[in-house]
């Protein structure tokens, strides 16, 4: 577990005053000081963990005006939570922090079938919204893995996204407008119930994204999209993880675009077999999904077929809808799961590149592990450059723990190098905090540190996370 420290120059408690006007604001059951509840909100899908200074619930958008107001006047920071899925720190709260919990701005506000949108709080959890939709044949786009049970506030802050962003984009491609909280307390709004707008700035995708540090969303209008008919799929086996990695590309410079594109490379295979699914060996595989109806589906599904043809083809397999299209993306499910078996420690990177340098990428990632030693698999979102590249080791082993931990900078290096990013829907928090020097210019940084200071003046949202200290 990693303790985390204050972030020098920050702002810390002042104990007394403060309490008692959390405790006048949100009541007893509203503001919570109490073991259990700090040690809940104290650490984040991560390894991470700093116990808060206090808990609180607000239930409305006006309570949330004056949390931030009273942290400003104490100069006490704050750190916005949704369901604590995320796997970069950016939800754990450094020493001195209190935690905004939206546990309980959990409502649907309303759902325009009409204009394709729906109205929420951030506390509505991503599972529980797509059931809401499917009455009205609709659903929204991102599908993280941990959709269920994943908040949208999170789902916005981290820009997340998931398999289907290959064809319906990320978080940031699905939102409207928002409603949001400044640093100074303020409350603003941009965007609404429309698809088109060149009216100012466009303050709602600059908030997507951007992990709790400009503002917090209190409300957030969803571009809707209308369930498809029929769906199918392929599973495509290749010689090796170049063979697939190429099919990549012809896939994606085709015409028609895939729902999913995930690629999974050798060990990712050997995984799945030793927990009992029934994969073939190989040296890479993709999963390829289609939508539309019943008429244009075979169309679509037999492009992207000759499209995955080419050298180092092994096998390709349809799966229409039914059983089987549910076993093959079982499988992908059942990855991460999977990982813990082959070691307890695992540190797990969602890089980019363009979709043309991913056969770089995995050639790249390959030549770390054997020259660190290491176990590492990588699969993901193949039809969006996104991989998950999976560091494997046992942390009490002194030596694999430091091999682990200095390969992690040659995989962002590496990254960078072929014209790629730190993140695709995971975030930066703590993670990538520090790497985020090698991925921008001062100057751009500096405009990024701007941005921060007039939406937060004080520095009180989130603060240590995303950008690099001075």
């Amino acid at each position: 577990m990693v303790s985390i420290e204050v972030p020098e120059g920050r702002p810390t408690a002042g104990a007394t005053g403060f309490a008692a006007a959390m405790q006048g604001l949100l009541g007893s059951d509203g503001w919570r000081t109490d073991a259990p509840t700090l040690e809940a909100h104290a650490r984040d899908n991560s390894w991470r963990h700093a116990l808060p200074l206090g808990v609180a619930l607000p239930r409305d958008r006006e309570q949330v005006v004056q949390i931030v107001r009273a942290c400003r006047t104490h100069r006490v920071p704050v750190v916005a939570r949704g369901a604590g899925t995320g796997t970069t720190g950016a939800a754990v709260p450094v020493n001195g922090s209190i935690v905004l919990s939206f546990a309980r701005m959990n409502r649907i506000l309303d759902i325009q079938a009409g204009n394709r949108c729906a109205v929420v709080e951030p506390g509505v959890l991503n599972g529980d919204l797509q059931q809401a939709l499917v009455a009205h044949g609709l659903f929204w786009a991102p599908d993280p893995s941990s959709a269920d049970i994943c908040s949208i506030g999170g789902n916005l802050a981290c820009n997340a996204g998931g398999p289907r962003a290959v064809k319906y984009g990320t978080s940031r491609d699905n939102v409207l407008g928002l409603v949001a909280v400044t640093g100074a307390g303020d409350l603003i709004q941009c965007g609404g119930a429309y698809t088109k707008d060149a009216t100012g700035y466009d303050l709602t995708h600059l908030l997507v994204g951007s992990e709790g540090t400009l503002a917090l969303i209190v409300e957030a209008t969803l571009k809707l999209t209308p369930l498809p008919v029929t769906q199918a799929g392929l599973r495509v086996l290749y010689r090796d993880a170049d063979a697939a990695a190429a099919a990549v590309s012809r896939l994606m410079a085709q015409p028609v675009v895939p729902t999913r594109l995930e690629f999974m490379d050798a060990r990712s295979l050997e995984l799945l077999r030793r927990n009992g699914a029934d994969v073939p060996e190989a040296g890479a595989m993709l999963l390829v999904e289609a939508d539309g109806d019943h008429d244009t589906l075979p169309y679509l599904l037999q492009a992207l077929a000759t499209a995955a043809e080419g050298d180092g083809m092994l096998a390709l397999d349809v799966a229409m809808e039914g059983s089987a299209r549910e076993k093959l993306w079982a499988a992908r499910k059942a990855l991460s799961p999977a990982l813990r078996s082959i070691a307890p420690g695992k540190i797990n990177e969602d890089v980019v590149v363009p979709v043309s340098r991913i056969p770089d990428l995995v050639a790249g990632v390959q030549a770390l592990a054997q020259q660190y030693t290491l176990t590492i698999v990588t699969f993901g979102h193949a039809g969006n450059g996104n991989l998950h590249v999976n560091i494997l080791y046992h942390p009490d082993d002194a030596d694999e723990n430091a091999r682990a931990h200095a390969a992690l900078p040659k995989i962002f290096e590496l990254t960078l190098a072929l014209g790629g990013t730190l993140s695709g829907e995971h975030g930066i928090g703590l993670a990538k905090r520090d790497f985020m020097a090698q991925a921008f210019t001062p100057t751009t940084l500096a405009a990024m540190r701007a941005i921060k200071h007039a939406l937060d003046p004080d520095g009180i949202l989130n603060p240590g996370k995303v950008l690099p200290p001075v």
